[in-house]
């Protein structure tokens, strides 16, 4: 069965809970989307659930931030949805319809206690800036761009997939 991840914004006007079979918080994202709007260390962990699954309490208080990307000297505007409280500004959760069937919570917004992974994958470390200096462990993996291994290929691969 699924783990029911719980949380919600800083100031209480938000309120979710998700299922997600992927709930270990391995991930470190240190692109300056992520960092910007929810990385006050250099980074952001996104988690992986099932968007159907999803329960809003105080949808009314959310926003969503599209991020503008620029690839090949053009700006593009990302199809990644950053769900946050527009009263408090917390990170909530990221959705994209590329995946539907997927969102990804922020691990500093989830409630739950989560279990701490055996290792941890740190990405676009390309785009970190100077000050941030990963903690990077002796099992952890690296990559300046995007790791091909999925967050559920990484959950399986280990023993970690919560069925």
């Amino acid at each position: 069965m699924p783990t029911t991840l719980e949380g919600g914004c800083r100031c209480g006007a938000v309120r979710f809970a998700v299922e997600s079979h992927t709930p270990q918080p391995f991930m470190r994202c240190y692109c300056s989307i992520c960092r910007k709007t929810a990385g006050g260390g250099g980074y952001a962990i996104n988690l992986g659930a099932r968007y159907e699954t999803l329960k809003v309490e105080g949808r009314e208080a959310l926003s969503v931030y599209r991020a503008e990307i620029e690839r090949g000297g053009r700006c593009e505007i990302s199809s990644g949805e950053r769900n946050f409280c527009r009263h408090c500004a917390t990170a909530l959760w990221l959705y994209d319809p590329t995946w539907p069937e997927l969102v990804h919570p922020f691990a500093s917004a989830v409630d739950s206690p989560l279990p701490a992974p055996p290792s941890s994958v740190h990405i676009l470390l390309a785009d970190k800036p100077d000050w941030v200096v990963p903690q990077v462990g002796p099992e952890d993996a690296c990559f300046q761009g995007y790791p091909e291994e999925s967050i559920e290929d990484w959950h399986r691969r280990r023993g970690l997939w919560v069925a």
